[in-house]
């Protein structure tokens, strides 16, 4: 079982100000390393109206600065976005910095605002994607290369060899296969994906890829009072769970996890959304068995974060040490 921490940093008018939430996701990130766990994950957007990370990279150099053995996940990177040659650049500094810790999932982007703003044709991104991995592969051998007619050289050299890991994202029944077909692991938008991916890389003569693991909730958060902390979780969840929504119609095709919501009583009858008892929490994360990913949202929609830390710290002391004695979770490193 992975237990891991995601950050995506967007906040509304009433979230919490930006220098506290990156100040929070920094020190939880160094929280949750001593813990023991697994990933953290980075997400990328641009031009958002409320912040949302646009330099994910960035505040990865931030976590590894302060972590010893966490993986930092940037999922997604949206490559189309970046010069080719800096993002091998800033990822080989990234994994000697590291010491081997980043991991990406490869973002093909579909935000059109996204795309107009570093002048990038949208109905190019998937040769503008292809020419980005193969100039990623080619870089980080380290040796000189011919890029769009000259002849460049990207170093340091990564520490991994070959690069970051690298997984391929996406939410459609198309991207599945181009994964598939490329030999790449994949992390899907949604499970029913990976079926579709699964068949396809047999197909293509490819071993089996890595297993996909059972997620857990989209929101988790332990209170020792869930109906004293939901109203002032509510407004948080809605803000985040509605913008994900509104924002998968821009993808026009595939799958989200996330449904608009209008009142607490929908945000509570959500399945993926979850504030739970420390009890509950220990039953819901044993139910979900070893081969599942537990991902705590800590600062979804701008989260104040002693309101976060205390969903936390109760999962440190409450939680966490039960499913260690189980045999599910590593034990806090010394």
């Amino acid at each position: 079982m992975e237990l891991n921490l995601r950050y995506d940093m967007n906040s509304p008018p009433f979230g919490a100000p930006h220098p506290a939430l990156y100040r929070a996701a920094i020190e939880q990130a160094a929280w949750a390393d001593r813990q023991g766990f697994d990933q953290v994950f980075l997400a990328e957007h641009h031009g958002a109206e409320h912040g949302y990370c646009p330099s994910s990279m960035v505040l990865a150099s931030a976590v590894f600065g302060v972590t010893k053995d966490i993986l930092v996940h940037l999922s997604a990177l949206v490559v189309t976005l970046h010069d080719p040659l800096r993002l091998a650049e800033d990822l080989a500094v990234l994994d000697n910095i590291s010491n081997g810790r980043i991991v990406f999932t490869a973002g093909m982007g579909y935000r059109p605002h996204e795309f107009e703003m570093f002048g990038r044709d949208i109905t190019k991104r998937l040769a503008i994607m292809n020419g980005t991995m193969e100039t990623l592969a080619k870089a980080w051998t380290g040796e000189p290369f011919e890029y769009d007619g000259r002849t460049v050289r990207v170093t340091p050299k990564p520490v991994r060899p070959g690069g970051p890991k690298i997984y391929m994202g996406g939410s459609t029944d198309k991207s599945a296969i181009r994964a598939a077909k490329a030999g790449y692991q994949y992390f899907p938008g949604h499970p029913d994906l990976f079926e579709i991916y699964k068949a396809e890389r047999e197909k293509a003569g490819f071993p089996p890829p890595e297993q996909l693991l059972k997620p857990g909730p989209s929101f988790l958060y332990v209170s020792d009072d869930p109906d004293r902390d939901w109203p002032k979780l509510a407004p948080h969840i809605a803000y985040a769970t509605n913008t994900y929504a509104e924002w998968a119609k821009e993808r026009g095709t595939g799958e989200t996890r996330y449904a608009e919501a209008t009142s607490l009583d929908a945000l509570r009858a959500m399945p993926n959304i979850k504030v739970v008892t420390p009890d509950d929490c220990y039953g819901l994360i044993k139910g979900l068995g070893p081969d599942s990913q537990v991902t705590f949202h800590a600062l979804l929609g701008g989260l104040d974060p002693e309101l976060s830390w205390n969903s936390l710290r109760l999962f440190g002391e409450k939680v966490h040490p039960r499913l260690v004695a189980d045999g599910l979770v590593r034990a806090p490193r010394g």
